[in-house]
């Protein structure tokens, strides 16, 4: 793909604002950024951005951070991701006009006579970039200080995600008193997020054949007592600062055995528990396996002293924090009136890990918000009606200006 080599990104300051997200979508709608690609797109947001005089810009890898200094006694920051999953046969985009049958029917009845942009990184997220572009270029005199972030790599591993490595080298770059990213929402708040913990729970046998099996010791068969902890689990439903997220704790991949006819002497159930954000990552870790086994990323099997599978090994394969909503905070609370009023939501959990979380770790309350149904993030027909930009474009700007 070479769509995004030569991208310009501009804006027409006599445009009315509807026409100019539009264009703005268009533009960056039309730069192919699957992950590890989005470079070329990186650069044109750069240079869109040097060209303000309001905006200082730096930039770090392929991640690009601009902000006003203003002098304001808040900040607020609003980042966005640039990359996208890979295509599935929507790339180009392109705008679908009213009575098209790649418009999805429920977007069709609530929105019959709207243009609809249709391809990858219609919900996620490139209608909040072009939104966070749009107030970028013409927010000059907002009430409080604006950090803006457009980062890379959100949708691989942790390992290489742009906001990760900003906040590890450029911390100060990213302090504020709240922070925004657009993930879709539909145009809703999504406050906070659930943390996660993934690990091996492992049993240990001893091999022999199958036709004596009495001469060895079935790891599969010990693993039942595991499935059956899971299986006595209740999901719990956990209040923070006024919304209530649910947890979950499940086995989502399990492995044993050498041979159709030989005894297996180890079983692996892959579990994964989303914890709400009243816990620590240390707190959720102690709840499956004590506070003392000592499974740390990378430093290989320990045995629970504690917790739900206390007594078998454990090996820890990821873990991400949990982020308080911050709901309680002054700006948090206009922004939920303005988004009822909008739009009749209220705000919610978000169940899901997000990066709000990696804010949460810098001590910066963090919603999501944006643009696009988030269960139409990632779809083959990721489609989105022209109308959301707007009123996502409406609820930030009298938030912040």
């Amino acid at each position: 793909m070479n769509e995004a080599k030569h991208i310009t990104i501009s804006l027409d300051p006599a445009a009315p604002r509807k026409a100019a997200l539009s264009a703005l979508l268009e533009q960056i709608m039309a730069a192919y950024s699957v992950s590890d690609d989005e470079g070329p797109l990186t650069d044109a947001v750069e240079r869109f951005l040097s060209g303000f005089p309001h905006l200082t810009v730096r930039r770090h890898g392929d991640t690009v951070v601009a902000s006003t200094s203003l002098g304001r006694e808040r900040r607020v920051i609003l980042a966005g991701h640039l990359d996208t999953v890979p295509v599935i046969d929507n790339f180009p985009p392109r705008w679908l006009e009213p009575g098209d049958p790649l418009i999805r029917p429920e977007i069709a009845r609530e929105h019959p006579s709207e243009r609809v942009m249709w391809g990858r990184g219609a919900t996620d997220m490139k209608p909040a970039d072009a939104v966070m572009l749009y107030l970028a270029a013409t927010l000059t005199a907002p009430r409080v200080d604006l950090t803006y972030v457009f980062y890379d790599h959100e949708e691989v591993a942790a390992e290489q995600n742009g906001l990760r490595k900003v906040a590890e080298s450029h911390p100060d770059w990213i302090r504020g008193d709240f922070a925004i990213i657009g993930e879709p929402t539909s145009c809703g708040i999504e406050g906070g997020c659930n943390g996660t913990i993934r690990f091996d729970v492992v049993t240990h046998g001893v091999a022999a054949h199958s036709a004596r099996a009495w001469m060895g010791e079935n790891a599969i068969h010990k693993a039942a007592d595991i499935l059956n902890r899971l299986n006595a689990y209740e999901p719990a439903d956990v209040p923070v600062d006024g919304l209530t997220y649910r947890e979950g704790l499940n086995a989502t991949l399990i492995s044993g055995g050498k041979g159709t006819n030989v005894i297996p002497d180890e079983c692996r159930v892959h579990v994964n528990y989303r914890f709400a954000p009243d816990k620590t990552l240390a707190e959720a870790k102690a709840l499956m396996m004590g506070a003392d086994a000592g499974a740390e990323l990378g430093n290989g099997e320990h045995v629970a002293t504690g917790g739900v599978f206390e007594g078998y090994g454990i090996e820890m394969r990821d873990e991400s924090p949990a982020a308080r909503p911050g709901m309680d905070a002054p700006f948090a609370r206009r922004l939920a009136a303005l988004v009822r009023e909008r739009t009749g939501r209220e705000p919610m959990a978000k169940l899901g890990w997000t990066d709000v979380a990696r804010f949460s770790q810098l001590g910066v309350p963090a919603v999501n918000l944006g643009a696009g149904d988030p269960l139409l993030a990632h779809k083959h027909d990721e489609q989105m009606p022209e109308s959301q930009l707007e009123l996502l474009a409406g609820i930030l700007v009298d938030a912040l200006a």
